[in-house]
């Protein structure tokens, strides 16, 4: 038996008597779908980049508050929300998060709610929307806290519901991502979760299914930005200056000779990836300056490290070849996101539990990333995904996850609330 597999079974075994009954989740699910449904379409048509999540941080608060919630706190990472439900026995404490940003995208699908909000970011207008399914995230978690605001009489220990800012990232480079600028903030300085939830609507995966995975999940974000300075000349002269174009063109070939000869990828997997070059006004005017951005995805923090340095080398000894000057900064995102072995061994057996052995498929690595591994330094983490291509399409080739086009079949919805609730009364259940 893979371990895998061998893991699953042995935290089914032992999973508690006392948890809530699978049709009794049935119905709590049900009872909210409209309302998810409902607040999805609404969070679709009004998106909001990061950091700017105002209306979406305020019809959360209103709703956590109509719930009967306690300490509902607003203002957190800046417009982050958290809230928590007390059952009525002492028991464990966790927390349930979902990101609520949206990204620079402008909308493609032809959906009756689509987005047709225009914003600026980093000094650039830019159509917004929620390509990656963060408005399913919030709908969903909404609805989460609302079945089990239902059921809390019957529920032993604490629930935090969090809504974070910025996943997809901060206004300016450099900034703090929303997870830990909440933390930092204090999100955890009254309640201290003894796990932390979290799920991510996928577009590779067909609506019904989940996908799952025990210890590294999903990769190391860094961004990085290169500058690289020269001297501006006429075009025509190009020997009376220093052309920083020509040396971005050799650091990006030399680049991709790290992981094409000096890492060994088939340990850890690498991704270096360069998204934008940008210098120069005028055809016949070598410009003084060249700026390169991308991001690097790795597992471990020693080729991580390892990488960047020879990056380093590689854009100073070109740069100075040419008697240019280069200046890399690399800024962390998000470290690994990893599963905690023992606690996703207990989360797959409520999974395979409530939704039934099909439907629960083990996930490879991803180069993706997620800020959700900051919570990972607070307590034990289960980070799953949810699928979200609807029938008749492969989700092999449908849009991925911050296409213009991303679909998300509203069945996955349903699915996601039934999954966290399936995780949240069996563990608050657990000794």
């Amino acid at each position: 038996m893979r371990p895998f597999l061998a893991a699953s079974l042995a935290a089914l075994i032992s999973l508690p008597a006392a948890a809530l009954p699978p049709e009794r989740l049935d119905q709590l699910a049900e009872a909210v779908r409209a309302d998810v449904v409902s607040w999805r379409r609404d969070f679709h048509r009004n998106p909001e980049l990061g950091n700017q999540e105002t209306r979406t941080a305020a019809k959360i608060a209103a709703h956590l508050r109509a719930l009967g919630l306690e300490d509902v706190r607003t203002g957190l990472g800046p417009t982050g929300v958290s809230a928590i439900l007390r059952g009525r026995r002492a028991g464990p404490r966790i927390a349930i998060r979902a990101d609520m940003d949206a990204l620079p995208v402008t909308e493609t699908t032809g959906l009756p709610f689509a987005s047709t909000v225009r914003a600026d970011y980093r000094g650039q207008p830019v159509g917004v929307m929620h390509a990656c399914g963060h408005d399913a995230h919030v709908a969903m978690l909404m609805g989460v806290a609302q079945a089990l605001a239902a059921v809390k009489d019957e529920l032993r220990g604490e629930v935090m519901f969090v809504f974070q800012p910025a996943e997809e990232g901060p206004p300016q480079v450099g900034e703090v991502f929303g997870a830990r600028r909440m933390l930092d903030e204090g999100l955890f300085a009254r309640f201290e979760p003894h796990a932390v939830y979290g799920l991510h609507v996928w577009s590779s995966l067909p609506a019904g299914q989940v996908g799952v995975r025990s210890g590294p999940a999903m990769a190391a974000a860094d961004e990085w930005t290169l500058v690289l300075r020269g001297k501006q000349t006429h075009g025509s002269k190009p020997w009376d200056g220093v052309d920083p174009i020509s040396v971005a063109a050799q650091v990006q070939l030399g680049w991709q000779g790290i992981l094409a000869r000096q890492v060994d990828i088939t340990r850890s997997p690498v991704v270096l990836t360069t998204g934008a070059i940008d210098g120069g006004v005028r055809f016949n005017i070598i410009p003084d300056r060249v700026d390169m951005t991308g991001t690097l995805r790795t597992f471990d923090p020693q080729v991580r490290a390892d990488v960047i340095a020879r990056m380093q080398r590689i854009a100073d000894h070109f740069a100075a070849a040419s008697g240019a000057e280069a200046e890399l900064r690399v800024v962390e995102n998000a470290p690994v996101t990893a599963n905690d072995p023992a606690l996703a061994a207990r989360a797959i057996a409520s999974l395979r539990r409530g939704l039934g052995d099909d439907a629960v498929v083990e996930m490879p690595l991803l180069t993706v990333a997620e800020d959700f591994s900051q919570y990972a330094t607070v307590a034990p983490t289960f980070f799953f995904f949810v699928g979200s291509t609807g029938g008749g399409v492969d989700p092999a080739t449908a849009p991925a996850n911050h296409s213009p086009q991303f679909l998300l079949d509203e069945a996955a919805l349903h699915t996601g609330v039934r999954a966290m609730l399936q995780l949240a009364t069996d563990h608050l259940a657990s000794p």
